[in-house]
């Protein structure tokens, strides 16, 4: 490539050179800065760099750091549009998030590397650790998400397979291939796990499913209904009581359990949870639970010091399953 053909990109070029090769640990001399264009085939001066520093500052919101150190003068980026604690929070949610593919993973903590400096992106890649034994293995899933926002954005149903773990631990879709159609409202994320709230017209109410189990979404060409199951729809609340505690009829249960383990209750119910004392260091809660024998499960596995205490069915029904698991065991 002839030299200085590249001149009109010199502007882009600078600031990929001054943001991969420059952070508040390491500095460019304006003599380093132009054997680095020149390096990419533009020719630079003094002046006319002085001039693209001031463009990078007031027009790209790229800050660059001026620096005199004895008689040399040396340039830097300051503060960039995500910051290095901000990157590694974000890479460490992308590591953790389970329902992100260990391929999507690398993809994107691959792209977050660009908003550092190389050299903190080699200080980042030391810490990245990718554990696939928590990830999900549907690698379409990234792509559903978005068909779904889109879905809802365009205010149209959307058709899908859903599909079942087999031994094999393959997805097999159910009713033999069949798709199902919903209107799509709400994307919800419980557990680490993606999940659609949709209205589903043929049964004639609001239905949930795993997003990683869904298989060839496609959006159609209908308009969404069930709008007015959704007007004073809570979010909050349906999770709770369907994600959380699994299906079940919805009723308010009291809970009695020790002052020492308040902080599971908050964490399962909200801040907003009403609790109220009872005696000898003890509180108890009223929530609105599904009650199924998951949700009785886990009142069982807080320990024998958590009890529920009404209505007086659900504790006769809490009984009668401990007992049944009990005796399995």
């Amino acid at each position: 490539m002839p030299k200085g053909s590249n001149q009109k990109l010199k502007l882009s070029y600078l600031c990929k050179i001054m943001q991969e090769k420059t952070d508040d640990e390491h500095s460019l001399t304006l003599q380093q800065i132009m054997h680095e264009l020149e390096e990419e085939g533009i020719t630079a001066e003094r002046k006319s760099l002085y001039d693209d520093f001031a463009v990078m500052n007031d027009k790209l919101g790229i800050e660059v750091i001026k620096e005199q150190i004895g008689r040399e003068t040396f340039y830097h980026v300051g503060s960039r549009e995500f910051e290095l604690a901000e990157v590694k929070l974000l890479i460490e949610a992308i590591q953790s998030s389970k329902f992100i593919t260990k391929n999507k993973s690398a993809q994107l903590i691959k792209k977050m590397k660009t908003f550092v400096s190389e050299y903190q992106a080699k200080q980042l890649q030391r810490q990245v650790y990718v554990n696939d034994r928590i990830k999900n293995m549907n690698e379409s899933i990234y792509y559903t998400v978005d068909g779904i926002h889109t879905a809802i954005e365009q205010n149209k149903q959307i058709k899908f397979q859903y599909c079942i773990w087999n031994t094999n631990k393959e997805l097999v879709p159910k009713k033999d291939g069949a798709f199902y159609k919903v209107s799509p409202w709400f994307l919800a994320m419980e557990d680490e796990n993606y999940y659609l709230v949709a209205y589903d017209s043929e049964a004639g109410k609001i239905k949930h499913y795993r997003v990683d189990k869904m298989l060839k979404i496609g959006i159609t060409d209908d308009l969404r209904e069930g709008k007015e199951l959704f007007k004073n729809f809570d979010m909050g609340e349906y999770v709770v009581e369907n994600f959380s505690m699994f299906h079940g009829e919805k009723r308010r249960v009291h809970i009695e359990f020790p002052d020492d383990k308040v902080s599971i209750f908050i964490d399962r119910f909200g801040k907003d949870v009403t609790i109220r004392p009872a005696e000898n260091g003890r509180s108890f809660v009223a929530v609105d639970v599904a009650v199924s024998q998951q949700f009785f499960g886990w009142v069982f596995g807080l320990g024998a010091d958590v009890k529920i205490t009404s209505p007086e069915d659900v504790v006769e029904e809490y009984k009668t399953q401990i007992n049944k698991q009990l005796k399995l065991y």
